[in-house]
């Protein structure tokens, strides 16, 4: 007799297996991150397609099957995906989530920080990844220093600062010669207001086009050599 699990997940990927079944990524509640087959979904009179897609919050219930995880009923609570603009930034968000979490494990955090994100999607679509991916850092243990030089731990000093991913924080004029991205102290504010999580902040926040760019180009930095650093 196989146990049935229900709990409440987010729909982040999915692939399709076969004729009629689907492989979906989900971040659970109560189980972390999970891969589970949704058997004959595809089909039109299939009961699962009303509460498993992409960017679905749903109830979900499932068994433990030889090879996988089988989906047996998803109840859809919220759907998360919206216009094309802010379906790209879901996907960004589920690639981060899937990329940077391994593993099945709850993580009360990860779920609540995904949950949270994916319900202000719609409203701060433009910073909403950004916030989402610096937290989820945080609470993976990867928040870089941002108050003091990570070299020589000095208070910055806002002039020419650099960020450097191999290191793990902002490096100081003096120190630059161990940094090779230049950052702009407006950036380096808008990590803060992330970290604090002053939505009332956050919700008025208007990011000129200059420090976006230095934004992405740190995070996709930083990203990457995580990335690399835990394939090692």
């Amino acid at each position: 007799m196989f146990t049935r699990h229900r709990t409440e997940a987010l729909f982040l990927k999915k692939t399709n297996q076969g004729e009629t079944n689907q492989i979906f990524t989900v971040y659970t509640k109560d189980f972390g991150k999970l891969e589970v087959t949704a058997k004959a979904i595809r089909k039109i009179k299939s009961k699962l397609k009303s509460g498993a897609e992409i960017f679905y919050y749903s109830e979900i219930e499932f068994i433990q099957g030889k090879a996988r995880k089988i989906l047996t009923d998803a109840v859809l609570i919220k759907k998360f995906r919206q216009d094309l603009f802010q379906s790209q930034i879901a996907y960004q968000i589920s690639q981060a989530l899937d990329d940077l979490v391994k593993g099945e494990e709850e993580d009360i955090k990860i779920w609540n920080l995904a949950k949270e994100t994916f319900a202000k999607l719609e409203q701060h679509p433009e910073i909403i990844y950004y916030y989402f991916f610096w937290n989820l850092l945080a609470i993976l243990g990867y928040q870089p220093e941002i108050w003091r030089c990570v070299v020589c731990q000095r208070k910055l000093i806002p002039a020419h600062l650099y960020f450097s991913s191999v290191k793990g924080g902002i490096v100081c004029s003096d120190c630059s010669t161990q940094a090779d991205k230049e950052i702009f102290p407006e950036t380096i504010k808008i990590l803060r207001i992330f970290f604090k999580k002053n939505w009332a902040t956050l919700s008025k926040l208007k990011i000129d086009n200059q420090y976006k760019k230095s934004l992405a180009v740190i995070s996709e930095d930083y990203f990457t050599h995580i990335l690399k650093a835990n394939t090692i």
